[in-house]
């Protein structure tokens, strides 16, 4: 870090501490409220998730924070609606490079609070840094277009185009698994279509959206464009989706909180990225070797808290065993451990909880008469990336998102029934194909009701500018910059009578 760029923060008093080993040593995190770094309050622990040691605290956000976090965005979403198109990129091309600038730094905390192994850490703030990039490049295409009025006989006589206007004030909910990138999903979009925000990242994992905050602002947006608040989704969640100054909503998490948002929101636009059984169908003509190695990295990395993880892998009888001892070969060759060692591929889970739960969910299986052929153990809050076989449809780790580094094995009698059987789920959002056959792979754009087929690659394969969401309880709505910015505009239609 250059001594220009330090200086270029405002010198609030949380930002001058020392870094160690590439993490900060803070105990007084702050949050970010009409651009002033603010206490008081209750303050929340976090926790580097794979030894539990102390990283630094967040207060918590009381109501009254929050109503001041609202107010100010309320009043900054005029200024930046008015902010024209060159400015706002230019503080969005600003933020991409000041992250580039603090690349380990965020790395490592995202590494330390998300437990997340530092070399997919990296990747993700690469993936931030991209994602601003692009914000910044749409800002300046954002437009409507001319309408016809006259290609029926009423139109006659009138000229007619329409814009598209940002929403106002943005609430974005945000999980922990990609604490820097998910953010960025939502802020980025947003502030490119000239919107304000109140951010509310996962009460785990909000060290980084501290960072971002410090990168807006020495950017150069305006006070209250953006304010951080901090808290659980039962308290400060509920308050921003139920707000009437709040225009749109856009959240990641699980089915169930996003079934409550939509309960309790009334009448505002809402995006909604939920949960996921990603499958994989491996046909016959597939490179074996190819595929194990790559679904094991879609399976594993980030424990498997991916809603996009390869979690059901499909292989017909001539592929099924085959694969299967490829699979398990790679499996077994992830490194786990300490996500800050260079070397660890596998890191811990969120929390004890979520790794109770998940070996729960495997000696259920067990107990039904799948096989564990990989993991099956923990060690502290890491749980072992985890094959299984002979699994049953109506079992969790089948039916339900595991959330968790476990993936089942399962054998199909032909490629139509492992189409038909990927595609019997309740969720939607990516699936995955290997094949060399372009009629096989026409024949799963058409049966697979997902938002998005992958073919020859992992359903974990995203790039940031793709429209990118679910079908039935994965979700509404897309993001990827230019599909999100319009989530956060509404159409104005203009109609001139010309004669």
């Amino acid at each position: 870090m250059t001594w220009d760029f330090f200086c270029e923060f405002k010198y609030n008093s949380h930002i001058a501490n020392i870094i160690s080993n590439g993490v900060r040593n803070l105990v007084d995190y702050k949050l970010y409220i009409n651009g002033k770094w603010v206490g008081n309050g209750s303050a929340m622990p976090v926790y580097n998730k794979y030894d539990d040691s102390l990283i630094g605290t967040l207060p918590i956000a009381d109501v009254d924070r929050v109503d001041e976090a609202i107010a100010a965005a309320e009043r900054a979403a005029s200024v930046m609606a008015d902010m024209p198109a060159h400015k706002r990129a230019t503080i969005l091309f600003r933020t991409a490079q000041l992250l580039q600038e603090r690349r380990e730094e965020i790395a490592k905390t995202i590494a330390a609070e998300a437990g997340k192994a530092l070399k997919f850490a990296r990747i993700e703030v690469d993936r931030a840094i991209s994602t601003f990039t692009i914000a910044g490049e749409e800002a300046k295409r954002l437009h409507g277009e001319t309408i016809p009025l006259d290609a029926v006989p009423s139109g006659e006589g009138y000229f007619g185009f329409y814009l598209r206007r940002p929403v106002g004030v943005v609430a974005a909910i945000t999980p922990f698994n990609f604490p820097l990138n998910l953010v960025a999903h939502k802020v980025a979009p947003a502030l490119a279509a000239g919107n304000s925000i109140v951010l509310k990242p996962a009460a785990t994992t909000p060290l980084t959206s501290v960072f971002l905050c410090e990168c807006l602002e020495a950017a150069g947006l305006p006070p209250g464009a953006i304010n951080l608040v901090n808290g659980s989704g039962s308290t400060v969640g509920e308050w921003l989706v139920r707000d009437p100054r709040i225009a749109k909503i856009t959240f990641t998490g699980s089915v169930p909180v996003g079934q409550r948002i939509l309960s309790v929101a009334g009448i505002k636009k809402v995006t909604l990225e939920l949960g996921n059984t990603a499958p994989i169908i491996v046909a016959p003509d597939a490179d074996l070797e190819t595929v194990a190695k790559k679904a094991a990295v879609g399976a594993f990395y980030n424990s498997g808290q991916v809603c996009i993880s390869t979690q059901r892998i499909y292989g017909e009888r001539a592929v099924y065993e085959p694969f299967t001892e490829k699979f398990v070969a790679a499996t077994n060759a992830m490194v786990v451990g300490d996500p800050l060692d260079e070397r660890v591929d596998v890191g811990p889970m969120i929390a004890k909880s979520e790794v109770e739960r998940v070996s729960e969910w495997v000696d259920e299986a067990s107990s039904g008469g799948a096989r564990i052929l990989a993991g099956g153990k923990r060690k502290g809050n890491v749980y072992y990336p985890t094959v299984i076989v002979d699994a049953k449809p109506e079992m969790k780790v089948v039916a339900e998102e595991v959330f968790g580094p476990v993936a089942s094995v399962l054998q199909a009698d032909s490629f139509e029934d492992a189409l038909e059987q990927a595609d019997k789920t309740s969720f939607g959002l990516q699936a995955s194909v290997f094949t060399r056959d372009i009629n096989r792979v026409f024949q799963a754009i058409k049966k697979l009701n997902f938002g998005g087929v992958i073919i020859n690659e992992v359903p974990s394969f995203r790039a940031d500018h793709m429209p990118y969401g679910g079908n039935r309880n994965s979700g509404l709505g897309r993001e990827g910059v230019k599909f999100a910015m319009e989530e956060m505009t509404n159409i104005q239609m203009v109609v001139i009578k010309t004669s």
